[in-house]
């Protein structure tokens, strides 16, 4: 039986939308490294992210802001306002306090700017979701 915490899942599941292609594949990559996460989905504007939010169900989407169409901060609304909303981190260029403003304003649960995604990222997702107490030395 896994030592979880309620409400923790054992599996992160997590939907990437971004509209570069070749940020995906990265973000997929460093994520193929956490132990506890699976990348279930990947959107490529905010419309298509709020289709695959209801469709894969994720516990974590993270969600780029400047895309064609609808922007992350415009789908991360749609997003958070279901019930049994995922956490939304926002992973963006930019680290203007007007976006981690605008980030918080629209109810996402982070803030990590694509520079620092693969320093950050690990501490980010480990906060929103803890591991279990017999897991916390190890990774993700």
């Amino acid at each position: 039986m896994d030592d979880v915490q309620p409400g923790v899942p054992s599996r992160i599941r997590v939907l990437l939308v971004d509209d570069n292609p070749a940020f995906l594949d990265a973000l997929g990559r460093l994520l193929d490294e956490e132990e506890r996460v699976e990348v279930v989905g990947r959107a490529h504007s905010g419309e298509e992210a709020i289709a695959l939010a209801g469709y894969l169900a994720p516990d974590l989407i993270l969600m780029d802001i400047a895309m064609p169409g609808m922007n992350g901060l415009a789908a991360t609304v749609v997003i958070k306002a279901r019930a049994r909303a995922p956490r939304v981190v926002i992973v963006t260029v930019s680290d203007a306090p007007e976006y981690q403003e605008a980030s918080r304003g629209v109810g996402a649960d982070g803030f990590v700017t694509k520079g620092e995604v693969g320093r950050e990222l690990s501490s980010v997702v480990r906060a929103l979701f803890p591991p279990s107490s017999e897991a916390a030395g190890a990774a993700l």
